[in-house]
């Protein structure tokens, strides 16, 4: 094994989708934003649009003219940065359809793309993106061809906080003079908030992913960690960058190939353990660039490689142990892993 191997199982991502969208009656989007949360948007996108998914989203426009070069013509694209200075070429010969974040960019595609379909997105109470009530009251939208109005919940993943029926009663409002066009306000928090919150499509990202809140989710990723060297660690002796770690038996320390540089973010350093089968083996001192070190003493042999991330461990696992979320580790997994992609 020359180079950790991350194994991203595309059945577990379409089993996934799946099952979210058996919440509801409506339809169910994907999100595949960010390279498809950091794990290869191509292979991500083929296998959700094999299990059904029709409507794709993503942030920026090269996402989606890469999205619209792997799923071809037929699914729709929304853009969640809107429509963006430059972005008229690529938006028409990519059949792409813009998320309107302001009367500006309302005006800029009126313009440039007339009777092109697009969508809205509103501000209900987030303050990030999207217009004011104000703004779309102020709006001539005659002979625009408005395909979908979204907005999105700041405080999904805490179920009971009073923002959610506030951002639900306030997207009603805005969206009672729009008849006829299909909304979304719920991404995987939303979804998972039950149907009052999924008006015509819901749109789940990290849930496809195996990441919380979506609790029943399939793991998806696994990462299997070459060992590059073990050694004896005497009662007393110190293990890594601050001597962080001091051993209190004599123990047995296997170094592995992985880092920060890879995107195991150095707060996690010695709140995670490595995996040999359902073995636990913690890892011990600091996190640096390119190594970790894991405590190996109660294995019966020393381990050619440990695991990371498997169904005993996840990314929320990794994400409480660095104070982040597992948005945020997905994303962060680096470059120099081996992606191996499986069916399931």
């Amino acid at each position: 094994m020359l180079r950790p191997t991350l194994t991203i199982d595309l059945g577990a991502i379409a089993a996934n989708w799946t099952a979210l969208n058996r919440l509801g009656s409506v339809e169910t989007g994907a999100v595949v934003k960010a390279d498809a949360y950091g794990l290869g948007i191509a292979p991500v996108a083929r296998a959700l649009a094999t299990a059904g998914a029709r409507t794709f989203f993503v942030a920026t426009l090269d996402e989606a003219v890469a999205l619209r070069s792997v799923i071809g013509q037929a699914p729709v694209i929304y853009v969640f940065s809107g429509y963006m200075p430059g972005a008229g070429p690529a938006v028409k010969q990519a059949g792409l359809r813009p998320l309107l974040n302001s009367p500006e960019q309302v005006a800029a595609y009126r313009a440039a793309h007339p009777g092109a379909p697009c969508g809205l997105q509103l501000d209900s109470g987030m303050n990030r993106l999207g217009l004011e009530a104000e703004d779309l009251a102020a709006l001539d939208l005659t002979g625009m061809e408005l395909s979908l109005v979204m907005s999105h919940l700041a405080c999904a993943d805490a179920p009971e906080h009073p923002q959610n029926a506030a951002q639900r009663s306030a997207f009603e409002q805005m969206t009672a003079g729009l008849p006829g066009i299909p909304r979304s306000l719920a991404a995987t928090g939303g979804a998972l908030l039950g149907p009052s919150y999924h008006f015509d499509m819901t749109r789940p990202g990290v849930g496809l992913f195996g990441g919380a809140p979506f609790t029943a989710a399939r793991p998806v990723v696994q990462l299997e960690i070459p060992v590059i060297q073990t050694r004896t660690v005497r009662r007393g002796e110190s293990v890594g960058y601050g001597a962080a770690w001091v051993a209190e038996r004599d123990s047995r320390v296997a170094t592995l190939a992985v880092g920060y540089a890879d995107g195991l973010i150095r707060a996690m350093s010695g709140g995670v353990s490595l995996f040999a089968g359902d073995r636990r083996c913690p890892a011990i001192g600091r996190i640096s660039m390119d190594l970790l070190a894991a405590d190996v003493t109660d294995l019966p042999t020393a381990p050619d490689s440990l695991f990371l991330l498997n169904d005993l461990q996840g990314v929320d696992d990794l994400a409480d142990a660095a104070g982040t979320i597992g948005y945020e580790i997905l994303t962060s997994l680096g470059a120099r892993y081996e992606r191996v992609y499986i069916a399931g």
